[in-house]
């Protein structure tokens, strides 16, 4: 028992080394934005055009910024569920300046301090872009009918850290009225975030604010936001993100509240002991709040924890990915 105890802290100490000393694998792909470039991995050439693509499904990584991991995972759902042609897998990287230490990255690759990507904070350098903004400059590109003439909607999914990125975005993007001209869906899937940003002060465990009073803060509420949502109001933020079609994917053993990965600040766990349960709260807390008409729903995988890649090849997750 003492082994195995001393085997699993091993292995939580080396995945937190390594999302503080450097990623293994700098993506290869290259998407050019104003003062700097984002590093992506892509499962097909987008460089040129695509008319067989009908979806694409844009996956963020989590904490480890693991982003070819989560590419070749995007690449296994698509596959299993007979979608490879007609998908564009787009894996962004969010890459931190640690990893400037492990790889001799060119100066235009942007990268970000610690975890600030997971909450739209600007990037550390060249430029100082939310990394919100860089999914913006995504959705943008696809809506290029030269070199998607085919495609009818796009897929934002994460999972963990970047699941926590898909939650905040879409509750911050706005409406992406250009897609809708083009007749092209936006769908989110939000699978195992630590936490979620709720709209206001209520939350499913009880404590004292005294006691954590940062609880309502962004990430984990609308107070002091981000620059990326300048000039919205929390109502028009809350009413913009219940018209979204979000999927929350649970894993049901997703469950342990000493996971190493697990947010376990106190505004985090105002929101219940582990993932799932907090999830389960959040989307009773939407419930309550918008009972009539939420284009929303929470879908659970039995036996499945905190594990990106069986989460989205799972059943489910091909369901909730491919529709």
């Amino acid at each position: 028992m003492r082994r195995l105890l001393a085997l699993l802290l091993c292995l939580g100490s080396l995945s937190a080394q390594a999302a503080e000393h450097g990623v293994k694998v700098i993506s290869p792909g290259r998407l050019p934005l104003e003062g700097g470039q984002l590093a992506l991995g892509l499962s097909q050439d987008w460089r040129q055009p695509l008319p067989g693509v009908q979806r694409a499904l844009i996956i963020v990584h989590g904490r480890l910024r693991n982003a070819q991991t989560y590419l070749k995972s995007g690449e296994n759902a698509a596959a299993r569920a007979g979608q490879s042609a007609a998908t564009l897998v787009i894996a962004p990287q969010f890459l931190n300046q640690g990893d400037s230490a492990r790889h001799p990255l060119p100066a235009t690759l942007l990268r970000w301090q610690g975890n600030a990507w997971m909450a739209g904070e600007p990037a550390a350098g060249p430029v100082a872009i939310s990394s919100y903004a860089v999914l913006d400059a995504i959705l943008r590109r696809l809506q290029d009918r030269r070199l998607f003439p085919a495609l009818k909607e796009v897929v934002i999914a994460g999972h963990s850290g970047g699941a926590q990125v898909v939650q905040r975005y879409a509750l911050t993007s706005g409406k992406h009225s250009e897609l809708e001209k083009l007749g092209i869906g936006l769908r989110f899937v939000i699978a195992n975030p630590s936490s979620y940003a709720y709209f206001d002060a209520t939350r499913p465990v009880a404590f004292a604010p005294v006691n954590c009073p940062g609880f309502n803060d962004w990430k984990y509420g609308l107070n002091r936001l981000p620059a990326y949502a300048a000039g919205q109001s929390p109502a028009q933020l809350e009413q913009g993100y219940v018209a979204r079609d979000i999927t929350y994917l649970l894993g049901q053993q997703d469950v342990d509240p000493n996971h190493p990965a697990l947010d376990k600040s106190c505004a985090a766990e105002t929101q219940g002991a582990y993932r799932l349960i907090r999830g389960r709260n959040y989307f009773d807390y939407l419930m309550r709040r918008h009972p009539q008409g939420l284009p929303q729903r929470l879908v659970e995988v039995p036996g499945v924890g905190h594990d990106g890649d069986r989460m989205f090849t799972s059943a489910e997750g091909q369901a909730a990915l491919f529709n």
